[in-house]
């Protein structure tokens, strides 16, 4: 395996022509964390589940915030290149066409995947950005025509309030992506009521 493969993750094969789905985990989790929702969302697709490099009193991340809330944006831009080389890597190496990912990541996950759309919007077809925040103050010029993107917060998030939620909406649609905004009543959590909708949106990609 390559060195730039060289960090942990689970591959899980799949069916020769679904979308393969780039997992992302949350604060705290790991690369293991979200392979359960494989069986809920996509149970045929390909599955690369990766763990973020960065630690935060010992709990990975996909890159540094300054405090709640605040990002390290220069730490940010240099884990999406890192994020997007070991997708070229993952690519070559487990035979999956370049840029073909849908990106699903929770909360530090999915704003690492909406990072990723907005500065390498090469490396990802899609993404379902669960309790996402803004990833940028402001955002670099991307060209997001084609890429299909949901935004899936809860009105009861204290991180990812109703105005990150249309902001980042906002964002990504101004880039040209075609968003669907799920919204349900919870907090910074996956609320399964959201998961038969994602599953759809999926299934049409």
């Amino acid at each position: 395996m390559t060195a730039v493969l060289d960090r942990p993750h689970v591959w899980l094969p799949g069916e020769t022509g679904q979308p393969p789905l780039l997992l992302l985990h949350g604060t705290g989790g790991n690369e293991h964390d979200l392979l359960a929702l494989r069986e809920q969302l996509a149970p045929e697709a390909p599955v690369l589940s990766v763990r973020g490099t960065v630690l935060e009193n010992g709990m990975p991340r996909f890159f540094r915030r300054l405090r709640e809330g605040v990002f390290d944006e220069d730490d940010l831009r240099a884990r999406v290149d890192e994020l997007a080389a070991f997708l070229e890597a993952a690519e070559r190496h487990y035979g999956v066409a370049p840029g073909s990912w849908y990106a699903i990541g929770f909360s530090n996950g999915a704003n690492i995947a909406s990072a990723t759309l907005l500065r390498r919007p090469e490396r990802l077809a899609g993404a379902v950005l669960l309790a996402a925040m803004v990833p940028f103050r402001q955002p670099p010029e991307a060209d997001l025509s084609g890429k299909r993107v949901a935004v899936v917060n809860g009105h009861a998030d204290p991180m990812a309030t109703p105005e990150h939620t249309a902001r980042l909406v906002a964002d990504l649609r101004a880039a040209g992506a075609e968003v669907t905004r799920i919204d349900h009543p919870g907090g910074h959590t996956i609320d399964a009521r959201t998961l038969p909708r994602i599953a759809e949106l999926l299934r049409r990609s």
